[in-house]
């Protein structure tokens, strides 16, 4: 079987993110979204409302796994039997951080692979950070994102 990790802080996940993981299903048996608890970017929202949420947005790709994790990220792959991290390559912006990132996980990991995937042109330019600035500032996000994140955005619970 092959198992493949998506990692991020998906605060919130948006439309981007989930094109990643349809995507990525149908290349590998079975994706686990690792929502990071730990992270220095302080999200504004608590892992287990990312997680709820994720796993709403994710609910019809049949294999997918919502997880929350700190630590290592390669020891998350181990514990889970992932071979493979998926991550997302928006602009040549996000080349330099990602490759470090990979470049660091396989020198701890050699026997993790890092996969890039990009996301389709019309989700190219979503980030979680531009969704949570517009919707801190009363802009609609609903085409940005699963409408539950909508919702929360509405209620002003995480913004």
């Amino acid at each position: 079987m092959k198992k493949a990790v998506y990692p991020g802080t998906f605060d919130p996940i948006t439309n981007g993110h989930r094109d990643l993981v349809s995507r990525a299903a149908r290349l590998f048996d079975q994706i686990v979204v690792a929502v990071a608890k730990d992270t220095a970017k302080a999200p504004v929202c608590d892992v287990t409302a990312r997680v709820d949420l994720a796993r709403v947005a994710l609910a019809d790709i049949p294999n997918v796994q919502i997880v929350p994790f700190d630590g290592l990220l390669v020891d998350f792959c181990r514990s889970h039997g992932a071979g493979i991290v998926i991550r997302g390559l928006r602009a040549v912006s996000d080349f330099e951080y990602e490759f470090q990132l990979a470049s660091m996980n396989r020198r701890l990991a050699p026997e993790i692979e890092t996969i890039f995937l990009t996301p389709a042109e019309q989700y190219a330019f979503i980030s979680s950070t531009l969704v949570r600035e517009i919707a801190r500032l009363g802009g609609d996000v609903s085409e940005f994102v699963h409408p539950e994140v909508q919702r929360l955005f509405d209620s002003k619970r995480c913004i």
